[in-house]
């Protein structure tokens, strides 16, 4: 009778070895045809984004991340969505992909490169200094954070030019402003915008001219001193600019005459030249 009991017992313990090995082979088979079709997935995505369907392949990449929100491809997807997006123009669109990218993969690795395409979105959206002020804010923004969070990276070093370059676009801005003051006889506007030049860009290009025309507003109300300030100035940083020219032939009557009073000397050597090979 024990012996019976026995054999009972373990027949059971077998059943039950049986069906558990069986349930983990079963989950075994699960876990490889859920990671097959994440692969394949995102193979149809990626399939349609070289195809030059982005719009399609981004919604494709939404649902491998809807799919598969725990696995690696999920924040793959979303920049892969991103970046067909931007490839294309799409900027709205991949904006909102990257801002959600950023906000819930905290941690990515891949965090500058999102960084990094989300100011060029801005960046690239960028089409007149009297337009788009709000796109000149966002990508200086997010071109600073690159260079704070990540300054040894290649995205760094080309955020530090992108951004050179929106320095000459703000300074653009700020003489379009001034000039359209000294157009209306508003001197002192102008005058700000002009110092707004020199002093908050002073490594663009439109230093030189802010210069001129802050010698000629002062000249022009009577203040002298302060016109030839403003030309020392630019002759001691800018003496071979036209601007330089400009401001020494208003202040000194006689800079044309000596010029010319050169020229001609020349003019007679040349002559003199000729003469003697004839």
């Amino acid at each position: 009778m024990k012996f019976i009991h026995f054999l009972k017992f373990l027949v059971f313990l077998i059943l039950i070895f049986s069906c558990s090995k069986k349930d983990e082979n079963i989950s075994i088979i699960k876990e490889q045809n859920l990671e097959n079709q994440m692969i394949e997935a995102y193979t149809d995505a990626y399939r349609e984004f070289e195809r030059g369907d982005v719009i399609f392949a981004g919604k494709k990449f939404n649902e491998v991340e809807l799919l598969y929100p725990q696995s690696i491809w999920a924040s793959r997807s979303v920049l892969m969505a991103a970046y067909g997006y931007f490839s294309q123009g799409y900027y709205a669109y991949a904006i909102n992909e990257l801002e959600r990218f950023i906000n819930k993969y905290k941690n990515h690795p891949q965090l500058d490169y999102a960084y990094y395409i989300l100011a060029l979105c801005h960046y690239d959206q960028i089409v007149s200094e009297k337009k788009d002020t709000n796109e000149i804010i966002k990508a200086k923004k997010y071109f600073n954070t690159l260079i704070i969070n990540y300054p040894d990276t290649d995205y760094a070093l080309d955020a530090k030019f992108k951004l050179d370059y929106i320095r000459e676009i703000e300074a653009s801005k700020e003489m379009y402003l001034a000039r359209y003051y000294v157009e209306r006889q508003k001197w002192i506007p102008a005058i700000n915008r002009f110092k707004t030049v020199i002093n908050n860009y002073d490594t663009t290009i439109y230093v030189e001219e802010a210069l001129h025309r802050l010698v000629e507003i002062h000249y022009m109300l009577g203040l002298v001193d302060e016109a030839e300030n403003y030309a020392s100035l630019l002759g001691y940083n800018y003496q071979s600019s036209k601007w330089y020219e400009a401001s020494y032939k208003l202040l000194d009557k006689n800079y044309v005459s000596v010029k010319k009073n050169v020229s001609d000397q020349r003019e007679g050597i040349l002559k003199k030249l000729k003469k003697l090979f004839k």
